[in-house]
Parts: structure tokens; sequence; C-alpha cells
């Protein structure tokens, strides 16, 4: 799991996801241990990632190309997703001005697992992203423009890339301005027609 986070505010919506993936073969008790290690902010970079793995007799394949946030119809749209063995679970983010909407995708189908209105930042991502953007949201935020709330979702990538080697230094930000409707039955079926990626 990696790191999305996104504003919905009234004057426009902003959405950025880091390009990270990391697939691990190895003992899953070591796998475990690697997973807590990483998740939790104890490993820092690149260096120490390979490291760390070699140690525990994992092998790892690191990309960062996975495009995690895209536009559809004016709606903003992040996922992060994680696997344990062949079980792969997806958590989807819907943004547009105003108004969000977080859909967890598990084996019996879509789930709806919260909406929000009105200007509030959202934060998909593992333990220590999560924090980290946390921190820096209560710590910055004193309700600004939108184009403030832009500038601190590059803060929160740009120090996340940083401090943990779950999240990649490059990311994809996304905006718009338009006001779309996150009709339930649309982002529920989100993905259903081949357009999720």
């Amino acid at each position: 799991m990696s790191l999305v986070v996104a504003f919905s505010g009234r004057d426009g919506a902003v959405i950025a996801g880091d390009l990270r993936e990391i697939l691990m073969q190895g003992p899953d008790a070591e796998i475990a241990g690697f997973e807590l290690e990483l998740y939790s902010g104890q490993i820092v970079n690149d260096t120490d990632l390979g490291k760390r793995a070699a140690e525990r007799g994992i092998a790892l394949q690191v990309r960062d190309d996975k495009c995690k946030v895209s536009e559809q119809g004016g709606i903003l749209v992040g996922e992060v997703s994680e696997s344990d063995g062949a079980t792969v679970r997806i958590r989807r983010l819907f943004v547009s001005c105003g108004t969000y909407a977080i859909v967890d995708v598990k084996e019996g189908g879509p789930v709806l697992q919260r909406t929000g209105k009105g200007s509030s930042f959202v934060v998909l991502g593992n333990e220590v992203t999560r924090s980290i953007a946390y921190d820096l949201i209560r710590d910055e935020w004193k309700n600004g423009t939108f184009t403030d709330a832009v500038r601190l979702i590059i803060g929160i990538m740009t120090a996340a890339a940083s401090r943990t080697a779950s999240v990649s230094r490059a990311f994809t930000l996304l905006q718009t301005r338009g006001k779309a409707d996150l009709d339930t039955a649309a982002i529920m079926g989100y993905g259903k027609s081949g357009r999720d990626t």
C-alpha cells in the first residue's frame, strides 16, 4: 500500500498518488516482518529497502511507474492496493468539488465505506504515510485557498518520499474545477467496464 492524498474544496478538487509498486517473494513470516518495518517507517530509503529484503531472504521487485490516480468524467479517482498471498485488497477514493466517497473492493464486490461533503482532506496509505500526511495537515492547514491545498498536498508527497521507502519520489497530481455528482451506482460499478488501470 502506498499514498494517495486528495482535497475536495468548494472551488476545486485535487488528488495526488505516488507511483511505487513493491512485489515480494520469500518466506511468509519474513515478508510479514519486512512489511511491518517498511509500513511503520523503519525503512527510509531504497538502499535500506534492498538491504533489509536481502537480510530477510526476500526477493524484491520495485517499480515506480504504477499510476494510482485518474480522472473520469470530472471525478478524480485514486486507488491503493495491497496483497496477502492470492488475496488483493483495493481501496478507491472518488473526489469532486466539495464531496468524496471511499469504496473498498472485496471478493464479494464493492463496499461503500464512507462519504463526505464540504472541504476536506482524505488520505489513503500505510501507517507511516498517513501519519506524515495528517501531521502536516494539522500543522499547516489554516482553512486556506484551493492553491494552498494543492501546495500542501505537494508538500505531503515530498515529505513522505523523504521519510519512507514505501513511496516513490515522483507522483501524479490531478485537479478539477468541475462539480460532478458522485452517483453511488456509478462509483460502485467503477472498473466493471474496463475503465480502471
